[in-house]
Order: C-alpha cells, then structure tokens, then sequence
C-alpha cells in the first residue's frame, strides 16, 4: 500500500516537472512579439506575362522602376524592339501618396502606379481619363495593367534601347525629346513642329550623363515656350545638368546658355552634386545639399541651398540668371 502510494506521488511529481517545463519554455514575450515585415525595394524590372514567351516571337512590355530622392521613383516602360517598331514608350518621375502607392500628372491627368511585393500596376485616377495610358503605344496597346517583378536584367538583346522619351506641347509648338544608348555613347536628339521659319533637329553626345526629366514653360511671358531638360551624371555624385531652348517668335529655336553649378562663383560654395531642377511658375528652380570641410559625400551636414533663375537676354544669346538664393 505504500509502495503504491509512493508510486503515484512520484508520477504526479514527473508529470507537474513535465508541464511546468513546457510552460516555461513558451514565454509570454516570445507569443507576443511582433513578425517584422521585411521592407522590399520597389526599384527593378517589371514585365507583362508574354515576357516569358520572349524567345517564340511573342511581343513584350516591360516596366523599369527606380528610387530618386525626395520620395520620387523615376518609371520608363519599354517594350521589345529587335523584330519590329516598339509598341509602347513612356517616361515619368512619379510622386509618393504612401508605401505602395506613386502617382504622376501629364496633361491634367493622374496616372498611378500602385505596388505589392510582386507587381505594378499601372491605372489612372479617374476611369474616364484611362484613354491616357493607349498614347504611349501602338496599335491599339496600352500601357495600363499589371507587371511581375523579375530578378534579372532585362534581355538586352531584345529590348528598345531609348533610354528617354518624352513628347511636349506648349503654345501650338511641340518637342519630341528622346536619348539612346547606342555603341557607347549615350545621344540626346530633340525636334519641333510647329515653327513657322526653321524646324529644330539636333543631336547632343551627353556620355556620362542620363536624362532624368523634360519639361516646358514660356519663362519670359513672351508668346513663345522654353524647353529645359535634366540631366543627371552617372556616379556616386549625381550632378545635374540643364539643356535648355527658347522659342524665337515661334519662328525657330535656339539653345539658351547655362552656367554650370561647380562654375558659378555665386552658388557653388559647398557643392558637391545631388542636384535637382524643376520649373516653378516663371522660373527654373534648383535645390541642392550644402556641404561643410569633412562631409562625406553620403552625409551633408550644411543644409539645403534652393536657388532660382530667370530667363534674360544675353549679348549673343538668351542665358539663364541667379534670382534668388535661399538656404534652409
């Protein structure tokens, strides 16, 4: 009888360790703490489903994206061009409305581009504006849709080779703007229509430097429009550049002279790139990151230096002025 009763006091005991350990071994801060969500990058390439066909002849649209400062994302869809014309081209810097969400204005329009973890999709605000997104394309195409992210390059032996392009109008003249890469060298080409003498057809080398941007505006309130395009250098550095063009009379066109930032004495103390240009009303807007001694180029510690230039009429030609200089 107390052999038995021993027994069965020594079996409670074991089972009582054997709960106690597996209680202990489930702490409340272990249950309780929270599964982190790895951030993804938005930047890479995005493709339509026929990508996958790309080797039976099947045509292909492709969507690069890439994070800019200043919660922007420069998008630049592509499609392929080895077999025939490319069926859709568009470039666009694109603003944040929150983690998953970018947005761009062309025309009055909003096109958006919305994300997950795997996809774009591109789609306007409004329904009635959707007829947008077939611009870009030929063909009866259409930008608008969903694309799935690759871990790859795209196939270069395939893909359009303009690295921009952008079409603007402004005052019954327009500006088609593109670049391309082709056997190293990196060529901007711009021409009008809609001038009255001389229609503008040129070509620029720009190596070393991408086209980030175009845009137009009658700086000088005369009747007649500018055009200004961005350029950003290659590097860790990003230094940006500005081509700009004023319309003469609606006539012809030509180029309006831009003092390089590390050359002008006015602005260029503490220098050291991370430019960036836009238009605001009736002038040309520049921001930049001051730099002090012993900055690294990763961590500015001197503020931000805004400036603005106006339009003025030069001795041999129109050039572009300091305004303004504000530092914050």
């Amino acid at each position: 009888m107390k052999t038995n009763a021993t027994s069965l006091y020594l079996m409670l005991m074991v089972l009582f360790l054997v709960i106690g350990c597996k209680n202990e071994s489930k702490k409340p801060e272990q249950l309780d703490k929270p599964k982190t969500t790895e951030i993804v990058s938005l930047s890479g390439n995005y493709v339509s489903e026929s990508y996958s066909k790309k080797n039976e002849g099947y045509d292909w649209v492709a969507v690069s994206v890439t994070e800019m400062p200043n919660n922007q994302l420069k998008v630049a869809v592509r499609s392929r061009a080895d077999k025939k014309k490319p069926t859709c081209t568009f470039d666009a810097i694109a603003d944040k409305v929150d983690n998953k969400t970018y947005q761009t204005q062309i025309k009055g329009q909003t096109i958006v581009f919305g994300f997950t973890d795997t996809t774009i999709r591109i789609s306007t605000q409004k329904q009635e504006d959707e007829d947008a997104l077939y611009f870009y394309c030929s063909g009866g195409a259409s930008i608008g849709g969903t694309y799935t992210k690759i871990n790859e390059e795209l196939d270069e032996s395939q893909i359009d080779k303009t690295k921009f392009s952008k079409v603007l109008n402004l005052q019954d003249i327009g500006f088609n703007i593109s670049s391309i890469k082709k056997e190293g060298k990196n060529t901007l080409t711009i021409f009008t229509y809609g001038l009255k003498e001389r229609e503008f057809n040129e070509s620029f080398t720009i190596d070393g430097e991408e086209v980030i941007n175009a845009e137009v505006e009658d700086l000088n309130a005369d009747g007649s429009p500018e055009l200004f395009i961005f350029t950003q250098s290659a590097g860790s550095g990003s230094y940006g550049n500005v081509y700009a063009f004023s319309v003469n009379n609606k006539k012809s066109m030509s180029q309006v002279y831009f003092t390089p930032t590390a050359e002008n004495k006015t602005i260029n103390k503490g220098y050291m790139g991370h430019d960036e240009f836009t238009l605001i009303e009736n002038r040309l807007a520049q921001r930049f990151p001051i730099y002090k001694d012993g900055d690294t180029n990763a961590n500015p510690t001197g503020g931000t230096r805004q400036v603005s230039y106006k339009l003025v009429d030069g001795e041999a030609s129109r050039l572009l002025k300091v305004d303004k200089v504000t530092e914050y």
